[in-house]
């Protein structure tokens, strides 16, 4: 298994931020379409899916804010 995430860091050391933007649009669609198929049960934990929203914004933002001051 060790070897295998070190192939995928090595593989995305070598992404442009062309190869980012497409891997980002993978994700919103993947999570879009994740959205429209369980329709129903995410309805029902709607609280949680705001709340992994703005706990990962927040750290993002701690992120962004720590490596460019």
């Amino acid at each position: 298994m060790g070897s295998l995430v070190e192939k995928v860091l090595n593989a995305a050391r070598k992404y442009n931020v062309l190869d980012y933007g497409f891997f980002k649009l993978l994700m919103i669609t993947f999570g879009i379409l994740l959205g429209v198929y369980f329709e129903t049960f995410f309805c029902g934990v709607l609280w949680a899916v705001w709340a992994l929203m703005i706990v990962s914004a927040l750290w993002m933002l701690y992120k962004i804010l720590k490596y460019t001051h």
